[in-house]
């Protein structure tokens, strides 16, 4: 890859933008009110503003390997802090993908040094999980299915947080699980039960 091309693509996108939007800097440069809360996979095949149909300031974005939402990394909760209760977005969205190598890696049993204790978190999803996963014989069905159960899983991480369960409780925040296939581009809503999860979960995991 030839760097210079990078420049080179910004400025057509900044005419492109120009050409259809004179003020489109300047309203930018304003601030942002983003709607959606999107955590997704670092995967490069996967662009968050573009699956969606969304443009600059329409969504706030945090993107790590597998779409983890662990409860100790600093990272990932500050985004979820300041999402929830300083932009006041309305929906948090957990999207993995199909074909995810996190979640691949994660279910072999190979030493893969500093990444071991990272995909151990994708490794507890399996283990809650094993009596279903382990009756599928087709390894491509159960690495699909994973995927999709890691999604769930995250999405109750999700709402254990004070952050999540208060926006819920002050304007009715929703959290959503989606996957992306990138075989042939279609979002696929989970259809996670937020009301059902937050009931189950209410007695250990509530904060006031």
């Amino acid at each position: 890859m030839n760097l210079d091309n990078v420049f080179k693509n910004n400025e057509k996108w900044i005419q492109n933008k120009l050409s259809t939007d004179s003020n489109f800097f300047e309203d930018l440069g304003k601030g942002q009110s983003p709607e959606l809360l999107y955590i997704g996979c670092s995967d490069s095949r996967v662009t968050a503003e573009d699956l969606m149909g969304l443009g600059p300031g329409e969504v706030f974005v945090h993107r790590n390997i597998a779409n983890m939402v662990i409860s100790i990394d600093l990272n990932v909760m500050s985004v979820v802090n300041y999402a929830v209760e300083h932009l006041k977005v309305n929906h948090v969205v957990v999207c993995g993908h199909y074909g995810c190598g996190g979640v691949k890696a994660a279910m072999q049993s190979a030493d893969l040094g500093i990444l071991n204790p990272w995909l151990r978190n994708i490794r507890d999803v399996y283990r809650i999980h094993k009596d279903e996963l382990n009756v599928i014989t087709d390894d491509e069905k159960k690495y699909e299915r994973l995927v999709e159960l890691n999604v769930q899983e995250q999405c109750v991480n999700l709402i254990k947080t004070a952050a999540v369960q208060k926006a819920y409780r002050d304007r009715n925040l929703k959290v959503h699980g989606w996957v992306f296939d990138v075989h042939s581009g279609k979002l696929v809503d989970l259809k996670i039960d937020f009301e059902g999860i937050l009931n189950n979960i209410m007695e250990i995991y509530h904060l006031d």
